[in-house]
């Protein structure tokens, strides 16, 4: 029987950067972030640098598009996203044989504290809200969702690429999306995380994390490997490992983080590898355990970038976000350097980038890790 794989036909990406894939991917080019101070404005708490979406831009592209339903802010976004991927392909959504997968960390969460009179009481469930956005794009199937905090947009195109591996599907859409609340920015304060200045991936001087709003979205096709034409790219291998370390501090070693990067490397020669896009949250104990992951693997002669100082840390639309913008960067034969990085501030040696490199190398690896030790690796292989 012929090897099936998940090449990646299309794709989107919202953020305060822009609303398409190509001006969200220029702007990190040209060394742009779109994070910024806030502080009052947000129930009093410590100011804090994230990366917020105007809602007023993405409700009007959303009626410019035709979505003026009862959907939430959240809903609506991944439908904008969704829609404008599938303006680059051929799929019908409406067909049992293409599949929806939500990834998100909170969903409807500020549902919890302010809830329209035209939104039913059981939106706030995720399962609900997929629901929703499955219903108004007229597909037909039961939509699945992957909550698995900060590798969740992760995790789903490694479900996708089961489903179509397996056969069950043709196509399997993944978006990825989260919108910030103060719920969500008072989580993260009561832990410390958070800083009010610009993040710094794995530099000696970071001080914690930055959030973000987005949402991203991928398409998948199930596809013969023998068929790929040249430029294809797809999902060579993706694993998902938990050490249940702890409920927020990842594992000192590294264990789960390590152990999903040797499943993915398996049988496969590292002078093909262009980079690493690692989580790289810029919390002491998060950069500190990916190096100590990145080194045991025997990956630290292979450069490593982050992109939360264009972004934040955008939770459940990440994994798919940074996988987009990884994707266009090798199409352009260039690797990203990592906004805010100057001095090395892990104990292991990676080459954690600072000045955008040249490279005709064509795969990577994406890297995620989450509360509750659970952990996520792939590899993406261009033809």
């Amino acid at each position: 029987m012929a090897e099936r794989v998940a090449a990646l036909i299309a794709d989107n990406i919202i953020s305060p950067l822009g609303f398409h894939t190509s001006a969200n991917y220029d702007a990190v080019k040209n060394g742009r972030s779109c994070l910024s101070r806030y502080g009052e404005e947000w129930g009093g708490g410590d100011p804090f640098m994230a990366a917020l979406i105007r809602h007023d831009e993405v409700l009007a592209a959303c009626e410019a598009a035709g979505i003026s339903g009862h959907e939430t802010f959240f809903e609506k976004m991944a439908i904008l996203s969704i829609r404008q991927a599938l303006s680059q392909c051929e799929v019908d959504v409406t067909s049992e044989k293409t599949l929806i997968i939500l990834s998100s960390t909170k969903g409807n969460v500020d549902l919890l504290s302010h809830r329209p009179d035209d939104i039913a009481e059981d939106q706030v469930m995720l399962g609900e809200a997929a629901k929703a956005i499955a219903a108004n794009l007229g597909n037909p199937n039961q939509p699945v969702v992957i909550s698995n905090a900060c590798i969740s947009g992760a995790s789903g195109q490694i479900v996708a690429a089961r489903f179509l591996e397996a056969g069950y599907y043709d196509h399997v859409i993944v978006c990825g999306v989260d919108v910030l609340t103060p719920f969500i920015v008072s989580g993260f304060q009561s832990l410390k995380a958070l800083t009010d200045q610009p993040c710094r991936p794995f530099d000696d001087d970071r001080t914690g994390i930055n959030l973000g709003d987005a949402a991203a979205t991928v398409i998948y096709k199930g596809v013969e490997k023998q068929a790929l034409k040249h430029g294809d790219w797809y999902l060579e291998a993706g694993a998902i490992r938990n050490d249940a370390f702890h409920i927020s501090s990842p594992s000192n070693k590294g264990e789960g983080c390590y152990r999903a990067l040797r499943r993915v490397l398996q049988n496969q020669n590292l002078d093909d590898i262009a980079f690493l896009n690692a989580h790289g949250t810029a919390t002491l104990f998060n950069d500190e355990m990916e190096s100590v992951a990145i080194d045991r693997a025997g990956l630290n002669t292979l450069p490593v970038n982050s992109l939360k100082g264009y972004f934040g840390h955008t939770m459940g639309a990440a994994g798919v976000l940074e996988t987009i913008i990884s994707i266009c960067a090798l199409n352009d034969g260039m690797i990203l350097p990592t906004r805010g990085f100057e001095n090395l501030g892990v104990s292991r040696k990676i080459m954690v980038t600072s000045e955008m490199i040249e490279t005709d190398k064509r795969s990577f690896i994406k890297l995620m890790s989450g509360f509750g030790g659970c952990n996520a690796a792939m590899l993406f292989k261009r033809v």
